[in-house]
């Protein structure tokens, strides 16, 4: 992906909380689409190799929910933090992380995440298909700017974390800004 490219349509499938639904599981199935959550919005989409995962849990995440409000205060709608993984597990690492601000979507199928070609292989830690680590500004579901970690390739031996990061994002947003 590169500015200027529009993202692709998918459904992604989500467990919402209704508490109509009763019981100590109170959610039901509601899908998305790729409109759902970014047309007529200026959002912030980070992607990451898995939910309750080293880097992704004490940096990246949290590091988004905590700068939020100086996002909005630059024209950010909402923050969205997508991962491989299926609704059941981004749900609950967002609860146990606390999160209040960032908004999770589940690409389980990594349909979303292969369409834009970040898919990888993470086989060499037991995870199979993964997303690589990226991050971006998106306007009304074109892409303004694009962060993606270096080295992309299947199996990589390391997770590097930097251009992603919502410090790297909010110099970017600052700088569009001036």
């Amino acid at each position: 992906m590169q500015p200027g490219d529009t993202l692709p349509q998918v459904t992604f499938h989500t467990r919402v909380r209704d508490e109509s639904v009763g019981g100590p599981n109170p959610y039901r199935w509601e899908d998305k689409t790729t409109a759902d959550y970014f047309a007529g919005k200026r959002v912030i989409l980070f992607s990451l190799p898995g939910a309750f995962t080293p880097t992704c849990s004490t940096y990246q995440l949290p590091g988004f929910e905590k700068m939020a409000e100086d996002f909005k205060a630059q024209g950010i709608d909402e923050i969205y933090c997508m991962s491989v993984n299926d609704s059941f597990v981004m749900n609950k690492w967002a609860e146990a992380q606390g999160i209040r601000n960032v908004k999770v979507i589940p690409d389980g199928s990594g349909e979303f995440t292969r369409q834009i070609g970040m898919l990888v292989a993470k086989d060499n830690l037991g995870f199979g298909q993964r997303s690589w680590r990226y991050a971006a500004i998106i306007n009304d579901g074109v892409v303004e700017a694009w962060f993606e970690e270096p080295g992309r390739c299947d199996n990589h031996g390391e997770d590097p974390y930097g251009e992603s990061s919502p410090e790297n994002l909010m110099d970017s947003l600052s700088s569009l800004a001036a």
